[in-house]
């Protein structure tokens, strides 16, 4: 079971006040992914403040940069064992949020979660690359966001097909060093770095947080298919 005292003192830090009951619902999340990691692969990260700090955290480090509005759409892409989105629904109940992840394992354990923590959100089943092409969820969302380790140039690819005009994706990274070389590639998908941030994690880890707006609509050919993307990214 996390510190839910000293959770609330670094959300604070951040400018987030979270009730008692957001508290003990991320408390809850921490308890059922520790309990479900087990026997599934969610997270190699599993001691009590670690989960703290790296996963929930870091999470809500993306609400003290981004201007979130109320009742704003939003798509985790890749959410895996749910970050960041679950984090900011917990924080941030008024969110529309939509997790997408390939694997239906994961997003069963998702489902638990949102149903025992008495929240909301739609869950999606598919490939990203697919997805992206889906005209229910291409560019309907005010704010993609994504933390994974992939190039700020692919993950682009991914993600920003699914902001409209006017959104934002906020891409959640280790450090800041590629978005340089992500720019052109950012703008062929129809998007510009309006921000890229640099932090660190009340552990000292660093991390930064690209901010990525979307200007024009982006090509119908993307995002093209996983194979295409390895083999010949853009730059």
């Amino acid at each position: 079971m996390i510190n839910e005292e000293k959770l609330k003192e670094y959300a604070a830090d951040l400018g987030i006040e979270l009730s008692d009951g957001a508290a003990h619902n991320f408390s809850r999340y921490s308890d059922i992914l520790v309990d479900i990691n087990s026997y599934m692969n969610l997270t190699a990260i599993t001691e009590s403040d670690e989960i703290l700090i790296k996963h929930f955290i870091d999470s809500l480090e993306l609400l003290k940069y981004v201007d979130i509005p109320e009742s704003a759409s939003v798509i985790d892409v890749g959410t895996g064992a749910g970050f960041p989105g679950v984090p900011l629904l917990i924080a941030r109940n008024d969110i529309r949020l939509t997790l997408l992840d390939s694997l239906k394992k994961r997003l069963g354990f998702l489902e638990d979660v949102i149903d025992i923590c008495s929240l909301s959100a739609e869950f999606v089943h598919a490939r990203a690359e697919d997805a992206g092409h889906n005209e229910c969820l291409r560019e309907t969302f005010d704010f993609a966001t994504a933390r994974a380790v992939a190039p700020l140039n692919i993950l682009a690819e991914y993600c920003l097909p699914f902001v409209k005009v006017g959104g934002c994706f906020a891409a959640l990274k280790g450090s800041g060093e590629e978005s340089t070389q992500a720019k052109v590639a950012i703008k062929t998908l129809g998007g510009e770095i309006i921000d890229n941030i640099l932090y660190n994690l009340p552990n000292g880890d660093s991390r930064s947080l690209v901010i990525i707006k979307k200007i024009s609509q982006t090509p119908t050919e993307y995002p093209r298919k996983p194979k295409k993307i390895a083999s010949s990214p853009l730059t």
